[in-house]
C-alpha cells in the first residue's frame, strides 16, 4: 500500500499548507492508511545501547508526532526508533499561524510552532495504551512559555512520563521558546539535569538535545555537565536560529529554527567536537539534515550512534526508510566495516572546531 500510494499521497500534500498537511499525514498514519516500510533487519545495522535493541540506527526526531497520536504506525514504517513530544506539562496552543514553512530549493524547513501541545495528561494517557514497543520509544519533553519553576516542571514531566518511555529526552534547546535555551547554561542545567534524575521512579536513559548555534565554550560546558550529571547521551542537534550563506527559498528569511540539509555540515562538526571531548562516555545522537544513506553514514563517522529524521521524512515520506537503512548498509559494507560501532566516530579525529554559520 505504501509503495502505491506513497508517492501520490506526497505530492498532493507539497501542494497543501505545511501545517494541514502535517495533520493530515498524522491523521493517515492513525487510520493506517499508509502500510508498511519495514524490512528484514539487516544484521550490520543492529546495536544494543542503553541496554535496548536498535535494528538500526535510523530514528524519527521529535516534533513530528508531538502529541503521540501514530506512534504505533509510524513505528511499523522501518524507523530503527521513535521519539514522540516535544511534551509540555500544560496544553498550549503554541505560537500565531504561519508557523511553518517550506523552503524546498534548500531541503530546509522553518518553523516556529512553539510547543503547541495537548499537554502530560494527555499524552501520558495515549502511551499507557501504547502496549509494547516494538522498537525503542523515546519522549522529549519540554517547558510551557510561562513556566515560572524549570526544575520543578522538567521533573513532574519526567516523573509522569518514563514509566511509559524507554528514553527520555531533555529540549533545552528550541529557539521558539523565550529563555529555553539559556537552560543550556552550566549551572542551569546541572540543576534542571539533577533535579530530573532524582524524580525518575525507575532509571532511565536520560538524553540531552543542544543547539547547533552552540560556541565552543558553551558545547563544552554542556558535555561536561552532561558527565557529571551522568546522563546517557546527547542528540546533536535541534534546529537553528543561524541562516547559512546560500539559501535559496523565498521563506528563508522567516523567523524559526531551521532544520534540514543546511544543517549537516554544522551537526557532523559538533559530533565530532563531541565525540573527541567524551569519547565514548556519552552516546551521541545525530539529527539536522539526513535524506540519504550517505548522510546517515557522515554523521556516524563524525561521532553518532544513531541518527534522526525529521526534514528529510517530511519531504520524501514513508518510502525514505527502507530506502536510507539499505543504503546505510551498502555503505558499510563497501568502506570495510562488519558493523556501525566500527564506524562510529572514525572521523572524529579530523578538524573538530568550525566557525558558526553566519
Amino acid at each position: 500500500m505504501m509503495s502505491a500510494l506513497g508517492p501520490l499521497a506526497m505530492r498532493l500534500l507539497r501542494r497543501l499548507d505545511p501545517e494541514r498537511a502535517h495533520g493530515l499525514a498524522l491523521t493517515a498514519l492513525r487510520l493506517g492508511l499508509v502500510g508498511h516500510g519495514a524490512a528484514a533487519a539487516d544484521p550490520i545495522l543492529g546495536q544494543r545501547l542503553w541496554g535496548l535493541d536498535f535494528r538500526n540506527p535510523i530514528g524519527l526526531a521529535a516534533g513530528f508526532d508531538k502529541d503521540a497520536v501514530a506512534l504505533r504506525p509510524l513505528m511499523r514504517l522501518g524507523f530503527g526508533f521513535v521519539e514522540a513530544g516535544t511534551v509540555t506539562l500544560r496544553p498550549q496552543p503554541g505560537n500565531p499561524r504561519p508557523r511553518l514553512f517550506r523552503l524546498p530549493e534548500d531541503g530546509a524547513i522553518i518553523n516556529r510552532m512553539g510547543f503547541n501541545g495537548a499537554g502530560l495528561e494527555v499524552v501520558r494517557a495515549r502511551l499507557g495504551r501504547l502496549g509494547p514497543h516494538p522498537v525503542p520509544l523515546g519522549v522529549n519533553i519540554g517547558l510551557n512559555k510561562e513556566s515560572a519553576d524549570p526544575e520543578r516542571d522538567y521533573a513532574a514531566l519526567a516523573a509522569a512520563l518514563a514509566p511509559s518511555a524507554d528514553y527520555l529526552t531533555i529540549n533545552v534547546s528550541s529557539p521558539n521558546t523565550p529563555g529555553l535555551r539559556a537552560l543550556q547554561g552550566r549551572a542551569p542545567l546541572a540543576g534542571l539535569l539533577a533535579a530530573i534524575i532524582a524524580a525518575l521512579p525507575a532509571p532511565r536513559p536520560v538524553l540531552v538535545k543542544i543547539a547547533p548555534d552552540l560556541e565552543d565554550a558553551g558545547l563544552d560546558a554542556v558535555v561536561e555537565t552532561a558527565l557529571a550529571a551522568g546522563v546517557a547521551g546527547l542528540i546533536i542537534a535541534n534546529t537553528s536560529t543561524a541562516r547559512p550563506p546560500g539559501l535559496r527559498s523565498r521563506h528563508a528569511g522567516e523567523a524559526g529554527g531551521l532544520s534540514g540539509r543546511p544543517l549537516l555540515p554544522r551537526a557532523c562538526a559538533l559530533l565530532a567536537r563531541v565525540r573527541a571531548r567524551a569519547g565514548g562516555r556519552l552516546v551521541l545522537v545525530g539529527c539536522g539534515g539526513v535524506a540519504s544513506g550517505a548522510d546517515a553514514l557522515a554523521m556516524i563517522r563524525a561521532g553518532a550512534s544513531l541518527v534522526q529524521l525529521y526534514t528529510g521524512f517530511a519531504y520524501a515520506g514513508p518510502a525514505l526508510i527502507p530506502h536510507l537503512a539499505a543504503e546505510l548498509a551498502a555503505l558499510l559494507r563497501a568502506e570495510g566495516f562488519r558493523g556501525i560501532d566500527e564506524a562510529v566516530g572514525a572521523d572524529a579525529s579530523r578538524t573538530v572546531k568550525v566557525p558558526l554559520p553566519q
